[in-house]
């Protein structure tokens, strides 16, 4: 029986190949509604390019082959499989959110192959340029422009890193004020603004309900358990707790259409460049 999500690594690629490289995600539905979404509108936009897939976590590799059959490649993988197919130009596009460790890694990686190919490229990550920022915050406020009726908290809910970039959240939730989200506000799982934070400053407003969204490309197991799980000290839990009607939209990043455009935009912009 074939496997309701396309792997993306048969051969046969020819000699234009865009790589969509994902950390990936342990929730078939997620993935489907989410990376799978991202790899068929890099589809759509560029015909005469063959689309190929890539993720970055083991342990979700590993996952998917044990509880689904399906085999995927990681980066290496995917990159010898297209110096093997004979790739002439090869353009990568991550979907990570930001210019961190992972994207480090992979640029890496990437360097190290350049001898292999003609011409290859890297795309940017979701969020680089005051362009992206805007953007993604257009993209949000559409998406929940029913709950901005001013009793409602808007919370995302975002990984975060102890890198220097982990600047971007804060940055995200001013552009978001700026275009007129005043009830918007952006904490992370793993730095600062934390839970704390936001519940702090959610409480200093007057607000009955708490809308939480991931502000991660996936609706994986943060999103179900950090935020949405059951237990008291889920962000569900704290913000219940302190008295407000929770609802939490288990919709990763890659749902939403305004979302993946700038992944075509920032392809598109990898193809157009000079060098790496």
């Amino acid at each position: 029986m074939k496997h309701p999500d396309a792997a993306r690594n048969q051969d046969g690629i020819g000699s234009r190949e865009l790589l969509v490289v994902s950390f990936g995600t342990s929730y078939p539905d997620s993935r489907r509604k989410t990376i799978g979404a991202i790899e068929d509108g890099l589809e759509g936009a560029f015909p005469g390019w063959s689309i190929r897939r890539a993720f970055t976590s083991r342990v979700v590799l590993g996952l998917a082959a044990e509880r689904e059959g399906l085999v995927m490649d990681d980066v290496d993988r995917a990159l010898s499989r297209a110096q093997a197919n004979g790739v002439e130009e090869l353009v990568i596009q991550p979907t990570h959110m930001l210019n961190g460790l992972e994207y480090r890694r992979l640029r890496e990686q990437v360097e190290q192959r350049t001898a292999a190919f003609p011409r290859l490229r890297l795309g940017q990550p979701l969020l680089t340029s005051s362009e992206d920022f805007v953007q993604v915050a257009r993209a949000l406020m559409e998406a929940e422009s029913p709950a901005a009726d001013g009793e409602t908290a808007l919370v995302l809910m975002g990984h975060g890193t102890t890198a220097r970039c982990n600047e971007v959240y804060p940055r995200l939730e001013q552009v978001l004020r700026q275009a007129g989200g005043k009830d918007w506000f952006v904490g992370t799982v793993e730095a600062q603004p934390d839970l704390d934070d936001v519940l702090r400053r959610v409480q200093a407003g007057r607000y009955r309900r708490v809308v939480l969204r991931p502000l991660m490309i996936v609706a994986g197991d943060h999103a179900n358990h950090d935020m949405a799980g059951e237990e008291a000290d889920s962000w569900r839990g704290r913000f219940h707790k302190a008295g407000y009607e929770v609802q939490c939209r288990l919709q990763g990043l890659g749902e939403l259409e305004g979302i993946r455009r700038i992944f075509v935009r920032h392809a598109r912009e990898a193809m157009e460049a000079a060098e790496l």
